[in-house]
């Protein structure tokens, strides 16, 4: 018997070392071994589904954790474990009561609380969201996590000067790889007249399509603005009303004398939702290319609306966290289907990043000749709606002042607010969101209702 003791120590010990190395293969090996022989173990229970839980297989890491609860009712780590995997399933009602049970013998745990926050948060219950982060932040004062989600649980029910001030935590965690890390100040909103403010796109291309609004309003307050942006967006936003340059990120910059991060203007201008600006266009195409596409999809296609699809975001493979949200966001092709099938409309596909659609799909896709947003822009110009997931092609049409009907998820992102159809940032812009998490079903027989009703009219 002690041989065997022995023995289950060493070979747990070797999963171990194989886990904390990243050879989850060879860790989950060790630890299925341990079980064969011993199946009573509750650690080994746990550690197996840690393992499972990073392969990717939450199915297999619920069953670990719960069979580890099962040998010990009050084992802290496996109910918080539990309550992650069925979060990220959507399954938030049950990871809401795996937090609470953790509380129950641990009040005291701040990333607990943030957890439980997070599920709230997901649920659409901001309120007790904003209340279980406060309290991880009171047990925890420099908790970047709980401080970001804070903010954006804050900005969600629309209360946007506390939400903007704790969203500057963003520049403490993983969010923003490459905070740049300028000699020149940055700008708080202060009196600079005359002075030249580099203002710098730090997140994805949405954002920057959405927050570029902003360079007028520091413009109008007498500053020289300079935008350094991602290339691929360089050519359409170079003529942004007031300002003096736009250069792409690696480029040389010109001198300046301070920066702003672009989604640091909000709380630089102290905007609310009632001052938000929301123009109802405050891009556009290029009229050369915007005429040259209106004569090749006369040419092309017949009468009727033109209505322009995407159904996927950026993957984020690289970013764990952004590719849950991505996968929550996005939806196969073959869901659009029911669209389709709608009489008197035409489709083209806006879906870029290489998501070509099913061969046999009756959309128009010409997605290979986009060189950039500009290129985009010119195309959508010549549409009448755009029916997009969340992601950059539907802040590109609704900046343009087209119609954008988006698909929205359950746990929708805080910048369409809670409770609402329309937004406050875009006036042409209509949200289509899931009444329980991974509804596309509904979301879908929703547009199609709505399209009917445009293809009739």
């Amino acid at each position: 018997m002690e041989v065997l003791r022995h023995r289950l120590q060493d070979v747990f010990a070797d999963g171990l070392r194989h886990h904390q190395a990243g050879r989850l293969d060879e860790a989950v090996a060790c630890y299925r071994r341990v079980l064969a022989l011993r199946a009573d173990l509750p650690e080994v229970h746990f550690n197996l589904g840690v393992a499972l839980a990073r392969q990717g297989q939450p199915d297999d890491a619920a069953a670990c954790y719960r069979r580890a609860l099962e040998l010990k009712p009050d084992y802290v780590a496996a109910w918080s474990n539990l309550g992650n995997v069925l979060r990220a399933q959507g399954r938030l009602d049950e990871a809401v009561a795996c937090y609470r049970r953790v509380l129950d013998h641990a009040p005291n745990v701040p990333h607990i609380h943030y957890n439980l926050g997070n599920a709230l948060k997901a649920q659409g219950q901001l309120d007790e969201a904003v209340a279980c982060y406060r309290t991880a932040i009171a047990l925890d004062p420099d908790s970047v996590e709980a401080h970001t989600n804070l903010s954006l649980a804050l900005l969600a029910r629309g209360d946007l000067a506390a939400g903007w001030q704790e969203y500057e935590w963003r520049w403490n965690g993983p969010l923003i790889k490459d905070r740049r890390d300028f000699a020149q100040p940055q700008w708080r909103g202060e009196a600079a007249e005359g002075r030249t403010l580099l203002i710098h796109a730090e997140q994805g291309f949405g954002d920057t399509l959405q927050f570029c609004r902003f360079a007028p309003l520091a413009a109008a307050r007498g500053l020289r603005v300079i935008m350094e942006m991602q290339p691929p967006l360089l050519r359409l936003l170079r003529g942004l009303e007031g300002v003096d340059r736009v250069v792409g990120r690696g480029e040389p910059l010109p001198p300046f004398d301070l920066h702003c991060p672009m989604l640091s203007l909000p709380l630089a201008l102290g905007t609310t939702i009632a001052t938000i600006p929301a123009a109802a266009s405050y891009l556009r195409a290029d009229e050369t290319q915007v005429a040259a596409w209106r004569a090749r999809l006369a040419a092309m296609t017949g009468q009727g609306p033109r209505i322009g699809l995407v159904w996927a975001g950026k993957s984020y493979s690289y970013l764990p966290p952004m590719a849950a949200v991505d996968r929550r966001r996005s939806l196969a092709p073959e869901r659009l289907a029911p669209l389709l099938g709608l009489p008197g409309l035409r489709f083209f596909s806006l879906q870029s990043g290489g998501q070509a659609p099913p061969v046999g799909f009756p959309l128009t896709d010409v997605m290979t000749e986009m060189t950039d947003f500009a290129d985009t822009a010119a195309l959508i110009a010549n549409l009448d709606l755009v029916v997009s997931v969340d992601t950059s092609v539907a802040h590109l049409a609704a900046a343009l002042g087209k119609p954008v009907w988006v698909l929205n998820r359950f746990d929708s992102c805080w910048r369409w607010f809670a409770d609402r159809r329309d937004s406050p940032w875009y006036p042409t812009l209509r949200l289509y969101r899931q009444p329980r998490p991974g509804d596309w079903d509904a979301v879908i027989a929703a547009v199609v209702r709505d399209l009917r009703r445009l293809a009739g009219a």
